[in-house]
């Protein structure tokens, strides 16, 4: 790899050992992919998809100590992935215990660590660290050392930046270094499409359902979506990166995929059109029938099919502060049609701390508090790994909470009618 002498001289210890060795594992990491050179960190800040104190990662937080003892240069502050642990979110005594004594026993201790590696605080805590009440939005071209699927295929799908698709502490040390390895989706033929998705449904197709579909096509590739101007319009509206945000985490968790275009919607597809196809690209058609055949060949992996739904979940990725709304307008409406004060299934909603802090300064928090519906900063999909869960009959509307758990996926209109108790809805 060709180094500056400044970076030379970093991985030759200018810096200290411990700098030497952040260096050297991003080189490595780069001459695996083929990277010619380093690149600059270009946003201001890095995001980390490690958030969870499990008491058997004993070699992160050593490692951690190591970086923290090894007076590096002052990289990058960093938001995280959401924390495992919120006391509001429905759990027995024993998943309590399994949770708190067992599992994440070590998340006083690893918060810590964060916080000295420059975690930017509280607030910094989502999946979607992008939203603006976050403030971790990069800008387009903007060259970015994050991990966490959904937040990478957002930022380069949505924002324009150029990321990878980095693994845990491997984003970290790029921050700490200020420069990553050039290749993939930081290179201008990298970001081309290998596939044309021609999406020809009669009805507007569910978003998790739709990257589903598209993900387990076509896997890491990039693909240019064409057909969505009538549902999702030809301007990036709150509505529109809603619906992206949800539509890139199922991409990004059903298959691999690190950037996608949408015609006549998202920057690069706006500016360049039809020129990011690569040559020989491959076409695929998509419609209803595709999206439902989908939908059914999903395994329901519950200990019991049948169980009657115990805890629901929807906000994974975490929601934003216009569908913390129109869930409580639509809770409400469900709830008055079926003739109930509250919801027939405990349910929560997700969002970052900052978002529900807003949320909370509307009238729409105590209206949906009164459903019964709980607001949590939680990571479902944290809660959900633990064994207990596997016994346990959890609903969702996330597509990527259904990949990585035992949780069964209905679609968003299908979950309003099971937890608002619509009679037959199962």
């Amino acid at each position: 790899m060709n180094l500056t002498d400044e970076q030379r001289a970093l991985l030759e210890g200018e810096k200290g050992e411990v700098m030497a060795k952040v260096v050297k594992t991003l080189v490595m990491y780069g001459e695996t992919f083929g990277a010619g050179r380093m690149v600059p960190v270009t946003s201001q800040y890095g995001h980390t998809v490690i958030s969870f104190g499990l008491g058997v990662m004993k070699p992160i937080y050593d490692l951690y100590d190591t970086l923290l003892g090894g007076d590096l240069p002052k990289g990058q502050q960093f938001t995280a992935d959401p924390r495992p642990l919120d006391d509001k979110v429905p759990a027995s005594f024993l998943e309590n215990l399994v949770f708190k004594k067992f599992m994440y026993n070590q998340q006083a201790r690893y918060e810590a660590q964060l916080e000295k590696l420059g975690v930017t605080g509280d607030d910094g805590y989502t999946c979607t660290c992008y939203m603006p009440e976050v403030g971790n939005t990069p800008k387009r071209g903007e060259v970015l050392s994050w991990a966490e699927s959904s937040a990478v295929v957002y930022a380069n799908s949505v924002l324009g930046a150029r990321c990878n698709r980095n693994s845990g502490i491997i984003e970290l040390m790029g921050s700490i270094a200020g420069f990553v390895p050039e290749f993939g989706l930081l290179t201008d033929q990298g970001r081309k499409a290998t596939w044309v998705i021609d999406v020809r449904c009669k009805n507007r197709p569910e978003p998790q359902l739709l990257g589903s579909a598209i993900g387990m096509k076509v896997m890491e590739d990039v693909p240019y979506i064409r057909g969505m101007e009538k549902w999702l319009g030809t301007e990036l509206t709150d509505a529109a990166k809603d619906y992206l945000k949800d539509f890139g985490a199922a991409t990004a968790s059903n298959g691999a995929v690190g950037l996608y275009h949408i015609e006549h919607l998202t920057p690069e597809a706006v500016d360049m059109g039809e020129s990011l196809i690569a040559e020989g690209a491959q076409t695929w058609v998509i419609d209803d029938e595709t999206l439902e055949n989908v939908r059914k060949n999903y395994p329901v992996i519950w200990k019991d099919p049948a169980a009657v739904p115990r805890l629901c979940f929807v906000g994974c990725p975490h929601m934003s502060l216009t569908q913390l709304q129109d869930w409580t307008d639509a809770v409400e409406a469900g709830l008055e049609k079926n003739g109930r004060q509250q919801v027939a299934v405990p349910t929560v909603f997700t969002a970052p701390t900052a978002v529900i802090r807003e949320f909370e300064k509307t009238p729409y928090a105590a209206r949906l508090s009164k459903t019964g519906v709980v607001v949590s900063y939680i990571c479902p999909l944290m809660y959900m790994n633990n064994p207990l869960c596997k016994s346990k009959a959890v609903i969702t509307s996330s597509n990527k909470l259904r990949t990585y758990t035992s949780a069964k996926y209905y679609t968003e209109a299908d979950i309003l009618d099971i937890i608002t108790g619509k009679e037959g809805a199962r």
